[in-house]
């Protein structure tokens, strides 16, 4: 069991059983009083946000989370099927549960399942993946309206702006976490 003082950005606890994770935290401590804990809170489930004010007797419980190496295998209409490592077993993870990491997926991409009680509720990716250039408009040499970058189309539809070598058909490497350029992959 957590305490309200164990509180903390990052923090992950079950509330009404329903897991979330603390997105800011600030201690207030007035001049006469208890001490309070202005936590905004995100429900992993539903995405959705809310602000609470916590006492210092106010206990909690640790969601009960674990993370699950699993294959990206495919998409199904609006929903994508993971396959488990260990048991081959398959899972459906809906567009807002994969969220903007739909951006970065290809097949047999091996990847963390987050799962809360047994039940899929997210996805983390590794921090780059690389990605083949579908589409990129040829770059005029002296063209500094757009400076030193020029907009390509990855194979997942991703957009991004790389350096004016990059050609089409080119493998790049891409920071999962920011959706940025990272270097050409041989």
């Amino acid at each position: 069991m957590y305490t309200a003082s164990d509180l903390r950005k990052g923090l992950r606890i079950k509330i009404e059983g329903d897991p979330y994770v603390i997105t800011e935290f600030n201690f207030v401590k007035p001049g006469k009083g208890q001490s309070l804990y202005r936590c905004k809170l995100r429900n992993m489930i539903t995405g959705a946000q809310f602000e609470r004010t916590f006492r210092e007797v106010d206990t909690f419980e640790p969601a009960d989370l674990q993370q699950k190496a699993m294959q990206y295998l495919y998409r199904e209409e609006d929903q994508y099927v993971f396959m488990d490592n260990e048991t081959y077993e398959q899972v459906y993870l809906t567009q807002e549960q994969v969220g903007d990491a739909r951006n970065f997926l290809i097949d047999n991409l091996e990847v963390e399942v987050l799962l809360f009680e047994d039940r899929p509720i997210g996805v983390t990716l590794p921090n780059s993946v690389d990605l083949t250039v579908v589409k990129a408009e040829p770059w005029a040499k002296g063209d500094s309206v757009s400076g030193n970058y020029k907009p390509v189309v990855l194979e997942t539809g991703y957009r991004i702006l790389v350096p004016p070598f990059v050609e089409e058909g080119e493998k790049i490497r891409v920071d999962t976490r920011t959706g940025a350029y990272l270097t050409r992959v041989k």
